[in-house]
């Protein structure tokens, strides 16, 4: 990655301006999981410590450019203030006069945290103006949102205009070194596991990957596309209809490229989505018409630890199955653990975010990948070839 980074920066006595991603799940005015701020505390400790002025602004939610009580970042800045350790003071804006007001009181090595930036509709259409104010608050700029790196707004985007130096956070850092390394010299066998749902939401990932992967591991709903291009009996299982040419043309294209593609040989099913369901294993392509397939079968779970097994590189992305629903997160548990124990031999594991690095979280084994990314959409849209505008708007390393 050739841009600047928060280590080339002179912080001390600057306003730091940095974009997090606070983007977390509360309920009732509580936090409900504080991975996200955890994950950037090295960056703010590093500014903090090294006596910057720290303004960190973020999105929570989709208030729709409207001010919205239930998605304020406030309960945020009492959990940030907890884990880091630093007093932090709130601005109940991120623009205007009273939040520039905050930012002149503050001191070498204090945090002031700002109001959704969302509750300003100029956010997510990049407005200018509304950058340029944003801008104002600081002297350097860091983003160490990854999360937020696909989408080209005002605070990721339109806001580097008007900054001589934007650097990446250590997380932004971290996860462009991992998803990076993974596609442009993996230690190999390189192989993806992909699961979710549906294959739309990733057939770009599956068409990139097929030029860089020895193989391809496909579990979750969007397997039973697959299995009907190939002619097999899904039942009532999910099925993209007007994928299906498209999943065929991807067998094919898999065959000409060398890359073994492996699918579920057997499914648990059942007739409905619940922990009181009755499940029954079927062999693929033998799936009744009243069951439906929601997780792989007990061959396929040691069919994919077997095929997964010498590899160097994964990288995974997509739950096997349902795993919200107890009965059904077998496949995807069984899944996160074969992968931790990988790392354990010395594989590189990558998690790509989105439901993958929540089924990850359930299973306590967040610690045992070498990388769990905290950006769902923004890793899609890495590992399908695409430009992040986040990260193309950092400044270049000279």
């Amino acid at each position: 990655m050739n841009k600047l980074t928060i280590d080339d920066l002179q912080v001390a006595g600057r306003k730091v301006l940095m974009r997090v991603d606070f983007n977390v799940p509360l309920k009732e005015g509580v936090v409900k999981d504080d991975l996200r701020i955890r994950a950037s505390l090295p960056s703010i400790n590093k500014i903090v410590l090294s006596g910057g002025k720290l303004i960190l602004m973020s999105h929570l939610g989709r208030p729709d450019g409207k001010v919205v009580a239930k998605m304020s970042l406030k309960p945020v800045a009492a959990v940030l203030e907890k884990l880091s350790g630093h007093k932090v003071y709130f601005a109940n804006d991120c623009v205007g006069p009273e939040v520039e007001q905050a930012v002149a009181a503050l001191k070498n090595g204090e945090i002031l945290l700002l109001e959704n930036l969302r509750f300003h509709p100029e956010e997510e259409e990049n407005n200018p103006d509304f950058a340029q104010k944003l801008a104002y608050l600081g002297d350097v700029y860091v983003n160490d949102a990854f999360g937020t790196a696909h989408r080209a707004h005002a605070s990721t985007e339109g806001v580097t205009r008007y900054f001589d130096q934007s650097a990446a956070g250590y997380l932004m850092k971290k996860e462009l070194d991992y998803l990076g390394a993974a596609l442009a010299s993996p230690k190999r066998p390189f192989v993806a596991l992909l699961g979710g749902a549906k294959i739309s939401g990733k057939i770009d990932v599956i068409t990139n990957l097929l030029n860089k992967v020895d193989k391809i591991i496909i579990g979750g709903g969007m397997a039973f596309t697959f299995e009907k291009a190939m002619g097999q009996e899904i039942g009532g299982s999910l099925l993209e209809a007007d994928k299906v040419e498209l999943a065929g043309q991807v067998l094919k294209d898999a065959a000409v490229k060398n890359v073994k593609l492996v699918l579920p040989v057997d499914f648990a099913c059942a007739a409905e989505i619940a922990d009181t369901a009755e499940v029954t294993n079927c062999p693929a392509g033998q799936i009744p018409a009243n069951l439906k397939g929601l997780d792989i079968g007990a061959e396929t779970i040691k069919l994919f630890a077997a095929e997964l097994a010498e590899c160097k590189t994964v990288v995974w992305n997509g739950p096997m199955g349902v795993f919200e629903t107890e009965k059904f997160a077998v496949g995807t548990m069984k899944m996160a653990q074969v992968l931790a124990d990988l790392t354990a031999t010395g594989a590189i594991t990558i998690v790509g975010g989105g439901d993958s690095a929540a089924a990850v979280a359930k299973a306590g084994l967040e610690d045992k990948f070498s990388h769990v990314s905290t950006g769902g959409g923004a890793s899609l849209e890495f590992l399908e070839g695409k430009v992040l505008p986040g990260v193309a708007a950092l400044t270049d390393r000279k």
